[in-house]
């Protein structure tokens, strides 16, 4: 068995380490604690928070799902957001650099591949997150005019996106290429720009504009026709619900996906805070400024639906398209062209969507763009060009044809419920089980941060977080092997979902296999780390 030992614990000679540290230009920060939690929040709320949360809280319990969705939270999302911060300050990288000086000198090269392997998680989700923020955008100008009609299903499916046949087609659809062809063009500037004059400041002005605006939506529902019907079927408790086992998972796996942990965000970001710096004070700041968010947007949504469904003189339960896209492109559509003054109503629902959905998607880049430019020695400007312009490249092929509804849907399936809690699954338990570094994480937690976390955290992290995401993995695995998907074939499964899975892992191998730049081992892990520290640190 190989001896995996951490960084700290090998320290480099002083000569190379000063030598290495002149080489490399100064790490970017963010310059304040301010425009950290407000790019963490900006990367936390997204579209998932809008048309996921809602559906999924109303399927499974009404008003008793916060009680497991809560529970889960201060289990998992929370416990699993503090150890992506601890690995990313205390190893100052993005998520390649972290895992390799984690792993130390010995084992880094084995631990590196999981870095990658998130990285590419983060490449494979950027390629249709923004596709989406396009669809975004062009419903914005739709909006304006109702453009959609009364038959908001066949224009999304055969007026606007001209969906064919699952498959690989060059048939491009213009009314998509285009908007996707400008959020990539302004991704790649503000990636270009840096932390602090690209991601912060995009964060700083959209995340407020973007709380405001839904803010104005929420009001704006609360006072339709049929909100309070709406409202009473979202929050009314389903008590028995409690007993099932699925509920709680859906808990988990709604925390899980909103809070942007475990695939490289959280990881980079922490990477760039100063040396002493809090970490779990505004962990918590965010983690519950995304609960909020997505509390908030069950109320507007369920208002609006409440409204739709007194309009159609039926009860809420008897509505289908509740949730995900056919919620946000279909169902609201339709919804709008309904109500008073519903061009500024579906201004505002489709502008808060493509704000909410860019600040994750620049954070998602973040991820790759970094880890291209610590491993190949890049600066920040070729890394953006470089990697925004293969990625646009492949997402304008995939997704701007008369296909990419199908691709979309396949590959968000595969990489958000295989690869994401594929990958937590695997960090919980090489952190702390093989590696056994909880207690140093924990050490440097609690030296930089006012809020103290106990071994309760380790606990969370290595145990009930592997347990619980682990049977998700399965059960998921399971049910798509046996049941597929959406009713496409199979071979289409195998390509474009199994196979984008292969295609992370065969890209992990790959890139962990080719040469540095500059040699990441060169790095002592601060503050320095012994078990002395550990007693010194226990709450």
């Amino acid at each position: 068995m190989v001896n995996m030992e951490p960084a700290a614990s090998t320290p480099a000679p002083k000569n190379r380490a000063n030598k290495a540290a002149s080489a490399a230009a100064p790490r970017e920060q963010w310059t304040g604690q301010v425009g950290f939690i407000l790019s963490a929040i900006g990367s936390a709320v997204g579209l998932g928070n809008i048309w996921r949360f809602p559906g999924v809280a109303y399927e499974n319990g009404g008003g008793a799902f916060l009680i497991p969705y809560l529970i889960a939270l201060l289990t998992a999302g929370i416990p699993i957001l503090f150890l992506d911060y601890a690995i990313g300050h205390r190893f100052r990288g993005a998520a390649p650099t972290a895992f390799r000086r984690l792993g130390g000198i010995r084992a880094g090269r084995w631990t590196e591949s999981l870095g990658w392997f998130q990285v590419c998680i983060a490449f494979v989700i950027a390629l249709y997150y923004t596709a989406v923020v396009a669809w975004s955008m062009s419903y914005f100008v739709f909006s304006f005019d109702l453009r959609w009609g009364d038959d908001t299903a066949k224009f999304f499916t055969a007026d606007y996106l001209e969906v064919g046949e699952p498959g690989f087609s060059l048939e491009f659809v213009p009314a998509v290429l285009i908007p996707l062809v400008i959020v990539w063009i302004a991704t790649i500037i503000v990636l270009a720009l840096g932390v602090a004059r690209g991601l912060q400041r995009v964060n700083v002005i959209f995340l407020p504009l973007l709380v405001v605006a839904f803010a104005l939506l929420v009001v704006r529902a609360l006072f339709l026709d049929g909100a309070g019907e709406g409202l009473n079927a979202l929050f009314t408790p389903n008590w028995e619900a409690l007993g099932n086992p699925n509920v709680w998972i859906a808990a988990y796996s709604q925390i899980f996906f909103s809070l942007s942990i475990a695939f490289g965000i959280m990881i980079t970001y922490a990477s760039y805070r100063k040396r002493r710096s809090n970490l779990t004070g505004p962990g918590l700041v965010v983690a519950f400024a995304n609960s909020s968010f997505e509390l908030l947007a069950g109320i507007g949504v369920f208002a609006t639906l409440g409204f739709f469904a007194f309009q159609q003189g039926v009860g809420v339960d008897q509505l289908e398209g509740i949730s995900g896209p056919t919620l946000s492109f279909i169902t609201f559509p339709a919804i709008v062209s309904q109500m008073p003054g519903g061009p500024i109503f579906g201004a505002l629902f489709f502008g808060s969507l493509v704000m909410a959905g860019f600040t994750s998607l620049v954070s998602v880049l973040q991820v790759v763009s970094a880890a291209f430019q610590e491993k190949f020695g890049l600066t920040r400007r070729e890394s953006a060009v470089r990697v925004g312009g293969v990625a646009a490249i492949l997402s304008i092929l995939l997704f701007s044809t008369t296909t990419g509804l199908l691709a979309l849907d396949t590959a968000d399936q595969w990489a958000n419920n295989i690869g994401i809690v594929a990958s937590a699954v695997i960090m919980t338990v090489l952190v702390i089980w093989v590696l056994r570094l909880g207690p140093e994480l924990r050490a440097h937690l609690n030296a930089v941060s006012t809020f103290k976390v106990g071994r309760v955290w380790v606990l969370g992290v290595g145990v009930l977080a592997p347990v619980v995401l682990g049977y998700m993995l399965v059960q998921r695995v399971i049910t798509l092997i046996i049941d597929g998907y959406s009713g496409l074939p199979s071979w289409y499964l195998l390509v474009f979902g199994w196979g984008a899975i292969f295609a992370m892992a065969l890209g992990a191998v790959i890139l962990t296999l080719m040469r540095w730049k500059r040699s990441p081992d060169d790095f002592t892990a601060w503050p320095e780390y012994s078990p002395s520290t550990a007693k010194g640190a226990r709450s």
